[in-house]
């Protein structure tokens, strides 16, 4: 692996404050073992240049104590090689050591092509009496697959459910290529997030009143700049009126199967959908981190008594953000 590759393979875990014990230490210590002494201290800085010296982490850092620790660990790995002294890790350093820790941060995907999704999280995986304000592993498999099946949403009306941070809409959104995009949760502090994040990305909005379906072209059209919408939506309350002027092509969730009565919640209101005629029938994939086998087969159970068909949807083979674990994520296709 040369040097450049090896600076982006960091950048993409450091960016995206993934998992220090996940980032390619071994090959960094193989090729500065490998490298000449005079050169081992350009792959450390250039590493120093993709990750916490790059324009996207000034602009939106991952937590200070992150950043501490991973530049901790390239010192030392600066240190074992005795190569030359290198000012720019330490100076790096300095500003971080006294950095107060925020009770927010910012995680940057990115994207195949380059561009970034970032989103401004919690640093707190419960936080303000929810698991909506931070990205979960379910999201970002879901998002994985969505990009190597942009078929499914290009040019179509998309509703995702316990829409959290944004991440899989978004990545969705500037990947996919969806006529209308949904973006829906109950909670108002993961709305309000919702909300920031999708503007932070470049995006616009819709007011939620506005009907999905007003305003769009001729059906072939394709759409360069999808319409997006943010909708409170409460699963045990929500009328079958409401679902059905949202017009969804396509429902999507991550991470939403964890409790038994949320589960309840949310086949109660899918079975809402079932009233539609035959050729209005929206799609519907769930991503399901299955932590707990009673509560995944209950699912199942309950999806049988409701009469709702399901199939698993195969592996997909990308890996673009899950680099440093292989959660136990499953794809349900549901038929209502």
């Amino acid at each position: 692996m040369a040097g450049p590759e090896l600076g982006l393979l960091f950048q993409r875990r450091f960016l995206a404050a993934r998992q220090l014990r996940g980032m390619p230490w071994a090959e960094l210590e193989q090729q500065l073992t490998a490298a000449p002494q005079r050169l081992r201290s350009s792959l450390l800085s250039d590493i120093l240049h993709q990750t916490v010296l790059h324009p996207l982490c000034a602009r939106f850092p991952p937590p200070a104590s992150y950043r501490r620790c991973f530049l901790t660990e390239l010192i030392k790995k600066h240190e074992s090689t005795a190569a030359d002294p290198l000012d720019e890790l330490y100076d790096a350093l300095a500003p971080v050591l006294n950095e107060e820790e925020s009770t927010r941060c910012y995680k940057s995907y990115l994207l195949p092509s380059g561009e970034p999704v970032t989103l401004s999280e919690s640093v707190a995986i419960i936080s303000q009496g929810t698991t909506g304000l931070v990205t979960w592993d379910a999201a970002l498999h879901l998002a994985e697959w969505a990009t190597e099946n942009p078929k499914v949403f290009t040019n179509r009306t998309v509703l995702e459910l316990g829409s959290g941070v944004g991440f899989t809409g978004l990545v969705i959104c500037k990947t996919c290529n969806p006529k209308t995009y949904i973006f829906s949760d109950y909670h108002h502090c993961v709305l309000k997030q919702l909300t920031e994040n999708i503007l932070l990305n470049g995006f616009t909005l819709e007011s939620e009143t506005t009907n999905p379906a007003q305003g769009q072209e001729a059906e072939g059209q394709e759409y360069q700049q999808p319409k997006l919408i943010v909708a409170e939506l409460d699963w045990g309350s929500v009328t079958e009126k409401q679902l059905l002027a949202l017009q969804a092509d396509v429902i999507i969730a991550a991470d939403v199967v964890y409790d038994p009565e949320v589960t309840l919640s949310l086949i109660g209101m899918l079975q809402k959908f079932s009233t539609l005629r035959a050729d209005r029938k929206p799609e519907i994939y769930i991503a399901l981190t299955v932590r707990n086998a009673d509560t995944y087969h209950m699912f199942q159970a309950e999806l049988d008594k409701a009469g709702i068909r399901w199939q698993i949807i195969p592996a997909h083979s990308n890996s673009i953000f899950l680099h440093d674990t292989q959660p136990n994520v499953t794809i349900l296709q549901l038929f209502i």
